[in-house]
């Protein structure tokens, strides 16, 4: 019952509204009233403070301050194999493994397709045909800031209007085309692993979504798709290094191409995940099947 209320109201509350309320009452300066909100937020979620740079919550100015809090140098340690991929962000694994043609895995009963993930860009969602995909959401007491996986060259960005359901197990589960109805910004890049998307999702009360190179994408929300394209070597990010921010949380999705990885066969469907602990690895020749089928 708890379960179909939540979902009754994610349709009729004013979802755009309140992310902007929530915006707002983030960037406030408010002194002690700002210290408090920190500290119930981080008992209520169990944020743990002892990882960040700066685990004294007087000193955050404002609650975004607290939200994209750096972590310590020494908090996530980094997996050094050239070899290696990483994970992107701290959160939990909601979906991942290879997708299925042009069709990716959100819940039981639900699946999207590239192309509509993409805004409708076939020439894009050709080069994930039968590849592999990650899904992982980032809760409210996680790290909010994104890595790289691996090294690479930015080629485009892409803001992408759209719903700002929230991204939650429960929605995954029950709202249909889930990510590629909600507002997003998709990044594309040429890596040694082939062409890779990393795609910052957005969702109810997440303020703002950011990038290293950009700065702040969303808001405002003008309701149009905005492409940018960058020359080669313009924005070169290397494994581990940030990337992008959310302001609140949501979901990080990566899509790479078919026989250039293989994903950690430790990871699953709810498995928490540490920016920086192996994702995937690299297929080297001899790895990648041969077909030896006689025409």
């Amino acid at each position: 019952m708890l379960d179909r209320i939540k979902l009754g109201l994610q349709h009729i509350l004013p979802k755009k509204g309140l992310t902007e309320l929530a915006g707002w009452g983030a960037s406030k300066r408010a002194g002690r009233l700002t210290k408090l909100v920190i500290d119930i937020f981080a008992w209520f979620y169990k944020v743990d403070m002892s990882e960040a740079q700066k685990p004294d919550t007087a000193s955050y100015r404002t609650f975004n301050d607290f939200f994209v809090r750096p972590l310590r140098d020494d908090a996530r340690p980094m997996a050094t194999d050239a070899n290696q991929l990483v994970q992107p962000a701290d959160g939990a694994v909601s979906q991942l493994g290879p997708i299925a043609g042009d069709q990716i895995f959100q819940a039981k009963g639900h699946h999207y397709s590239i192309e509509a993930l993409l805004a409708g860009n076939a020439q894009r969602a050709e080069q994930f045909r039968d590849g592999l995909f990650a899904t992982i959401y980032l809760a409210p007491r996680d790290y909010h800031r994104v890595h790289m996986p691996c090294n690479g060259i930015l080629r485009e960005m892409v803001y992408v209007p759209g719903d700002l359901y929230s991204v939650n197990p429960l929605t995954a589960a029950n709202v249909p085309n889930l990510f590629a109805r909600n507002e997003r910004v998709i990044c594309y890049f040429d890596t040694d692993f082939g062409p890779m998307a990393q795609i910052l999702v957005g969702a109810t009360i997440v303020g703002s979504i950011e990038t290293v190179w950009a700065g702040t994408i969303t808001p405002p929300r003008e309701g149009v798709i905005k492409r940018w394209t960058y020359e080669e070597g313009e924005v070169v990010l290397l494994k581990g290094q940030e990337m992008g921010r959310f302001k609140l949380g949501s979901t990080v999705i990566n899509l790479f191409a078919p026989e250039q990885i293989a994903l950690n066969p430790s990871l699953a469907n709810g498995v928490v995940t540490r920016m920086g602990q192996p994702l995937a690895h690299g297929l080297q020749a001899q790895d990648v099947p041969v077909d030896t089928t006689v025409s």
